[in-house]
């Protein structure tokens, strides 16, 4: 049975609603339209702040260019419970349908009112729950007609003579406008309820004008045809079918507060809309879309993560950014008439290449259903391809079967087929793949024998390429490119209040008791700050725990709180309560959820619970923050978890992973050095997977993928690694990790818009032994904006980080531990993909040891604040040697500079701007032509680092190193820190001296001091500010023959103030 899509509006409650009945207060009720059909609520008396709570259900049909799929919310005053002159209206809003949600993530939202026109004053805003909901269709009432009825001659249309509360009335736009101009006494707002009764025609004179026209008109909606197979045919044209009785079903029973529905149109309108052929699709209530939605493929966790709008159908996009690779295609579908009742194999032979497939699944048929692709590197490179069958003996293990594919001894030779790669044809999609046929088996046993395949030349971007056996792989399953999804991450935030009614056995009661409470969920556990009761007093926390949830949540995921009680020998457990994280609200924004109460019961798991106590929890599911799973400096994505927050992309950027060159061997099988090379791109929720190429230096993949992209001022990552399942396999080994080659970051901001960037880029690999090149990667990235350029660089004025993050922000440790936890959770779960995406290679693009302890990047952090700060340098440089007098002429202008600033004082700003602007145009000409997303060995001083220290770096905490070593580096540690602490020290005991100038800790230079800036003050105020700049700018570019070599009277002054360093024990 299928299902039928349903939108649901869940209008809560209003807030702050403008006064219109002249009384300061107002009777506002909701109206709701979407894709034509409009609800209303119930009217709520003389209320600014209202609450509905109402469910509002609509029909979700296939897209439609006449209504759209944007819903309209009005919110109007009810002119029947307060009369009022002036306008209704009390605000609107419009929603596009991309921020809707599945039902289950759903939250609700407070949305600010907008205007109607540029003079309308409206105040306010509206809490909404927007989600869909799939509900199983209803079977129809009449059965189909059999094959043998006649076709109908004509279809009746009588229009109902009233128009019920509940019903659905879809209109299109010209229509209602014909209807407004019929009804000359229909007010200007639109907001009020129309009379259906007055403007619904007569039932005998509707009869009377649509019976005829329908009737010669029996082209436009024939019936539907006889359907043997059971399976609908769609119709040519939308069929107009009388409204019945049924009512729709609601999920909250409304009383006569629902909205009444739009004036039916007339029934003379309904004849001629089915005689014109122009007329969009009419819908009448009850009904559903009588047009076919055309299936669109969809991953099976859309519901989880992704945008809703890469679910629209589109065609494959040609392979423009990476070279055509052709493959020989041979699929082997099924086989019939064979002398054997084993399972037969098919050898394929095609120039040196040799393939054996899996054993023939037995049915009725012989089935293998297998695709094989021969790289073909020119056309000379093969000039036929032969396919055999072979009839393995019983004896033969299924292991012994498929590990030699290119052995067939011992087996019986059942036929083959030899074909002319020259006639075979080309494919090259969107043209439709090619049938499989049936081809006789000459020679061998197989006298009447078949086979069904199917052979074609195409290239990588064929649908059947990526799950074919290839000539450059393994065959392995792991082998295939494949595209990940990370789950939708969730912060949990647990509020743990206080406690009541608490049991405590006798054995560790005493008059103060310490109680704990241990919150867990899943390998996450949090502790609170004790709580010492005294006398018999409630113990109280009011403590925040966040923890980290992944969707889809399960019902065997539950949060667990256990409150212990602190004791001499221990901790003891006095209750626990199990929350299943499926009954967890969720929230978009800061307001407060409604706390809860808990009961705690026994820790046995024992089916006798026993009441321990209660517990106070606030509990709730942060939609409003992005969860980190990469450092902020490389996010590839920084959009909240809760999908209604979402803004629409920005652009799309592909990526061409062309393939790698002068590849080091990565191991050694069979004293051969190896390297079966893949790579991993990562942007956003999505990640990519090439194939493996086996046994090559120089693997080349061409293959595509393409990202959206929500912010550009983020960054993509791709990895190059070494696997060696398929050597485990062979060799039946331990697993072993995959190895690391090289890592690429590309900013996407630094990509013009539709530019190809095609490159080679170093692959660069820190090992305890130095800095190793490994190899070169080649790719091809464009970025293409689908906003304008303005909307683009406006996006650079926004936070990058959702409100969330400003308005209630997480500490800087407490966000990194939240990283460390989302990344492991990622990492376990494309771990457990098919196949699998090993738990290294995500923690290792995702950068999850960042913030592990390094002395090389301590030292090279240290330069680059040096190299930041460069500027100021040489800015006092400047202004040296012009106060020196080393070039008088400059310095002559600059004695010009200054009195015209001095006197002009507002052409300083003015004259900044320029000077940064003509910077900025100088350096425009050594920009970067193209985009250096390689890692830097110079700026990381991974080249000048000591040994020692890399493998200080590489060490796990604890230690592995011998004591020796360990004591060597702590020495060598506390000789750094001993030159922080002095360097501390010192910017200490200046920021004392400054203190000291008013603090009358040596009075006669506070007293010195005080009088100094009453002189300068009195001085200030008699002469002109400009006089006195003009006289200290002279003064301090005077000539160095007025000059004495030694410190200023002010420096010395300075530097003998007292700091608090002779107090430091």
């Amino acid at each position: 049975m299928g299902t039928t899509r349903k939108l649901i509006v869940e209008v809560v409650d209003a807030r702050g609603l403008l006064p219109k009945d002249g009384h300061g207060t107002s009777s506002p009720y909701v109206v709701v339209d979407f894709y034509g059909q409009r609800r209303r609520t119930r009217t709520v008396h003389r209320n600014l702040n209202p609450a509905w709570n109402e469910l509002l259900e609509f029909n979700v049909g296939a897209p439609s260019d006449v209504f759209g799929d944007t819903l309209e919310l009005d919110v109007c005053h009810d002119r029947n419970v307060g009369p009022t002159r002036r306008n209704n209206f009390l605000g609107r809003i419009r929603l596009n349908s991309s921020q809707f949600v599945r039902k289950g993530e759903e939250a609700l939202m407070y949305f600010p009112l907008e205007k109607k026109s540029f003079f309308s004053w409206i105040q306010g805003e509206i809490g909404l729950k927007i989600y869909y909901v799939n509900e199983p269709a209803v079977a129809p009432a009449n059965p189909p007609p059999e094959a043998g009825d006649p076709p109908a001659e004509s279809v009746v249309v009588e229009p109902p003579t009233k128009v019920e509360a509940n019903d659905i009335v879809v209109l299109d736009k010209k229509q209602e406008k014909e209807a407004e101009k019929s009804d000359p006494g229909k007010e200007e707002s639109s907001c009020d309820p129309p009379n259906y009764e007055q403007s619904a025609p007569p039932p005998e004179s509707a009869e009377a004008t649509t019976s005829p026209t329908v009737a010669a008109e029996p082209e436009v909606a024939p019936p539907p045809s006889a359907n043997v197979d059971g399976v609908e045919e769609k119709p040519k044209e939308p069929e107009l079918v009388p409204p019945t009785e049924t009512p729709q079903p609601q999920p909250q029973p409304q009383s006569q507060s629902q909205l009444q529905a739009e004036p039916t149109m007339p029934a003379e309108m309904v004849a001629s809309s089915v005689a014109s052929d122009s007329v969009p699709d009419v819908r009448l209530a009850g009904f559903a879309d009588a047009r076919r939605v055309p299936l669109s493929r969809q991953t099976t966790s859309e519901s989880f993560i992704g945008d809703p709008t890469d679910r629209i159908p589109n065609e494959r996009k040609s392979y423009d950014l990476v070279e055509k690779m052709h493959y020989l295609f041979v699929k082997v579908v099924k086989a019939r008439s064979l002398p054997t009742n084993g399972t037969p194999v098919v050898k394929i032979s095609a120039s040196n290449c040799h393939v054996r497939s899996k054993p023939a699944r037995k049915t009725t048929l012989f089935e293998w259903d297998q695709t094989f692709a021969f790289g073909r590197e020119s056309p000379e490179s093969m000039s036929t391809v032969e396919v055999s069958v072979w009839d393995p003996p019983a004896s033969l293990s299924l292991h012994d079967s498929a590990s030699s594919p290119a052995d067939v001894a011992g087996m019986s030779f059942l036929g083959g087929i030899c074909f002319d790669v020259t006639e075979i044809p080309i494919r090259d999609p969107p043209d439709s793949p090619l049938a499989p046929q049936w081809y006789r088996l000459e020679g061998g046993g197989a006298h009447n024998g078949d086979l069904m395949l199917a052979t074609w030349v195409g290239t990588q971007a064929d649908e059947a390429f990526s799950d074919s056996w290839k000539t450059d792989t393994v065959g392995s399953v792991n082998s295939k490119s494949k595209v990940y999804l990370s789950p939708k991450l969730w912060y949990l935030r647990a509020t743990v209040i206080e406690a009541q009614d608490i049991i405590v056995s006798s054995l560790t009661a005493s008059k103060e008791l310490s109680f704990q409470v241990r919150a867990q969920l899943g390998f996450q556990v949090l502790k609170s700050k004790p709580s010492v009761s005294r006398n018999g007093s409630l113990p109280l926390w009011n403590e925040d725990f966040i923890f980290v949830a992944s969707e889809p949540f399960g019902f065997d995921d539950h949060l667990i709180m256990s409150l212990e009680n602190r004791v001499v020998k221990g901790t003891a457990v006095l209750g626990v309560v199990r929350i299943p994280l499926t009954t967890i609200e969720r929230r978009v924004d800061d307001r407060k959820v409604v706390s809860r109460w808990f009961s705690l019961e026994d820790s046995l798991d024992g089916e006798k619970k026993v009441y321990k106590g209660r517990i106070h929890l606030r509990l709730c599911f942060d939609g409003g923050y992005h969860v980190m799973d990469e450092a902020s400096h490389v996010s590839s994505d920084y959009r909240p978890t809760a999908r209604q927050l979402w803004k629409p992309h920005v652009g799309t950027v592909e990526l061409g992973i062309i393939g790698c060159k002068s590849l080091i061997p990565m191991k050694t099988i069979n004293g051969k050095g190896i390297t079966d090379a893949y790579a991993v791109a990562k942007y956003g929720p999505k990640w990519v997977r090439t194939r493996t190429v086996s046994d090559s230096m120089d693997p080349r993949w061409n293959e595509q993928y393409t990202w959206r992209v929500y912010d550009p001022c983020t960054v993509l990552s791709l990895g190059v690694f070494d696997t060696s399942g398929v050597h485990e396999i062979e060799t039946h080994s331990k697993e072993q990790p995959q190895q690391r080659i090289g890592k690429i970051r590309i900013r996407i901001s630094t990509l013009q818009a539709g530019r190809v960037y095609r490159n080679m880029y170093p692959l660069l690999l820190l090992c305890p032994n130095g800095v190793r090149h490994m190899g070169e990667i080649e790719l091809a990235v464009r970025f293409i904006p689908s906003i304008p350029t303005v909307d683009l660089c406006h996006v650079y004025t926004q936070p990058a980080l959702p409100p969330m993050h400003h308005i209630k922000p997480l500490g800087v440790v407490q966000q990194e531990m939240l990283r460390n936890t989302a990344s492991k959770i990622v990492a376990a779960h494309l771990s457990r993909s098919e196949p699998p995406l090993p738990r290294e290679v995500v923690l290792y693009m995702l950068d999850a040891n960042s913030h592990a302890f390094s002395m090389r990047k301590i030292r090279a952090n240290w330069l680059r604040i040096v190299n930041v700060l460069t500027w100021l340098v040489d800015v006092a440089r400047w202004v040296e040697d012009k106060r020196t007098w080393k070039n008088p002429t400059a310095t002559l202008l600059v004695h010009a500079l200054l009195v015209m600033l001095v006197w002009f004082p507002d052409l300083i700003l003015p004259t900044l701007s320029f000077y940064v602007f003509v910077i900025g145009a100088w350096n425009y000409r050594f920009r970067p032509r193209d985009p250096q997303p390689f890692l830097d060995s110079r700026i990381s001083l991974a080249e000048s680092t000591d040994r020692d220290e890399l493998d200080e770096e590489f060490d796990t905490v604890p230690s592995t190193r011998s004591g020796e070593v360990v004591r060597a580096r702590y020495d060598k540690l506390r000789a750094i820190g001993a030159r922080v602490q002095s360097v501390l020290g010192d910017v200490a005991a200046q920021g004392e001296r400054v203190q000291a100038l008013v603090t009358w800790r040596d009075p006669r230079a506070t007293g010195v001091f005080i009088g100094l800036c009453l002189v300068v003050a009195v001085v200030l105020y008699v002469v002109p500010s400009k006089m006195v700049g003009m006289a200290f700018g002279f003064y301090y570019l005077r000539h160095p023959m007025f000059r004495d070599r030694m410190p200023s009277p002010a420096l010395n002054f300075f530097r003998r103030l007292p700091s608090l360093s002779d107090r430091m024990m």
